[in-house]
């Protein structure tokens, strides 16, 4: 397997050395149960959601099942939860007719429509008396009307350990992860209910990080240090280099652990997070690299070769905190730089300016409102060959999309959305685009 098949080995030792921690550390501590009975320290519900991430989920409480159900309490006192996230989306170019099937080249050309399930089991290991610890498993259904864009499946989505040490100066992830959570942070507003909003780079996903609906096998280390900084450091079997629709045919239940060809791909961050508070505005700064180990095929001589990889650094801003009693509501203002090897991949550069408002009305405290502004650019090895072959490309691309995401009843979420985009696609060289788009997303 050479060095690279070291590597995937090293990560299985890794993931079974933590596992084998946490099992020692439960039967430690169940010894020491039997010599005591000093009452567990009570837990929250909040310990079952999804832990570790750059990106956030709504709190439990927003489901559509009653947190004070019999069924959500019989479950908590297990230590348990269930949860299931359904999501419809429709994206449609309002200015052109849609093409033939076979002529499609991005989103919205001809109707788009996708729908995925997606059941989520977490457990915080109280029963092997663990604190700060959680299993946490998910399975995926997704379907899209044009593959290229969502590839369809029917898999595991994660199924990891999280596990917090050093009174939660350390925070460890091993498993099936999908690192588009836990890396970079590109959701608008850090919270996957927004997720519809804005127009996200796809460099992080080209360059080989798991991403929704796929997962790959991983351990990520974040070391939470003092001051609101942070560092943060991956390894995570890379996705297929052919991008997601292949991923799937190669691996199609997602529990295949090594792929023959997928390699390694490390993932570095750092970043200052603090989060609001009462007179204290919110501010989050970062910055990564990834480096996938994989061979790619290079735009410039057509043969395979490893080092594709790519660097970003993205910062979010608190404007303006219109009351101390909601410190997270108010006006915020992002922007995101992101760059990836021309030579492997065909977006190679991408610049985001985002102004966004947390609660836009006061009666409405749940809801967002967003502009986004992008750049995107061409590999320029692509685009010389394609114009070389007599095709037509545009050599970079630029958009600009309102939206706003209604939070229309507890754990519903509806985003309507309009973007206008200059250079849709790398070739041919199609019209410019004005997509309205909408999103209803469920929490159970």
């Amino acid at each position: 397997m050479g060095a690279s098949g070291q590597s995937i080995r090293t990560l299985a030792r890794l993931a079974v050395l933590l596992t084998a921690a946490l099992c020692a550390r439960a039967q430690s501590l169940s010894g020491a149960a039997n010599l005591s009975r000093t009452p567990a320290p009570a837990r929250s519900m909040e310990d079952l959601n999804y832990l570790g991430g750059d990106a956030v989920m709504p709190p439990l409480a927003e489901s559509n099942i009653d947190i004070h159900s019999g069924f959500r309490r019989a479950l908590l006192r297990k230590g348990m939860a269930l949860r299931v996230i359904s999501q419809l989306q429709y994206a449609q170019n309002t200015l052109a007719a849609p093409v033939p099937a076979d002529e499609q080249v991005y989103v919205g050309q001809r109707a788009f429509t996708s729908a995925m399930v997606q059941p989520i089991f977490t457990a915080d290991l109280r029963q092997l008396h663990l604190t700060h610890a959680q299993l946490y498993a998910g399975s995926v259904w997704n379907w899209a009307s044009w593959e290229p864009a969502n590839p369809k499946a029917l898999q595991l989505w994660d199924l990891y350990l999280y596990k917090e040490f050093g009174q939660d100066r350390v925070e460890v992830k091993a498993g099936y992860t999908s690192n588009g959570l836990d890396f970079v942070g590109l959701f608008v507003g850090g919270s996957t209910a927004s997720g519809a909003q804005g127009v996200y780079a796809v460099l992080p996903y080209e360059i080989g990080m798991s991403y929704f609906p796929l997962t790959t096998p991983g351990i990520n280390v974040r070391i939470n240090g003092p001051e609101h900084i942070y560092i943060k450091s991956g390894l995570q079997r890379s996705i297929d280099p052919a991008g997601g629709p292949t991923e799937v045919q190669r691996n199609h239940t997602g529990f295949r652990f090594d792929p023959k060809g997928d390699k390694l791909l490390a993932l570095e961050e750092v970043g200052y997070q603090r989060a609001a508070a009462a007179h204290t505005r919110q501010m989050w700064l970062r910055a990564g690299y990834m480096h996938n180990s994989t061979p790619y095929v290079s735009f410039i001589d057509g043969n395979k070769a490893s080092g594709n990889q790519g660097a970003y650094a993205l910062a979010d801003y608190q404007l303006r905190q219109p009351s101390p009693l909601q410190p997270a509501h108010g006006l915020y203002l992002g922007g995101s730089f992101i760059n990836a090897s021309a030579r492997f991949n065909a977006y190679d550069l991408y610049y985001e300016a985002r102004l966004y408002q947390m609660a836009p009305f006061r009666r409405r405290p749940s809801d967002q409102i967003s502009l986004v502004a992008s750049y995107t650019g061409h590999s320029r090895y692509l685009t010389d060959a394609l114009a070389a072959q007599g095709k037509t490309v545009w050599r970079h691309g630029a958009s600009l999309t309102g939206s706003y995401m209604l939070h229309t009843h507890k754990g519903q979420f509806a985003s309507l959305g309009l973007s206008y985009f200059r250079g849709p696609a790398v070739t041919p060289r199609v019209d410019d685009t004005l997509t309205f788009a909408a999103s209803y997303l469920l929490f159970f």
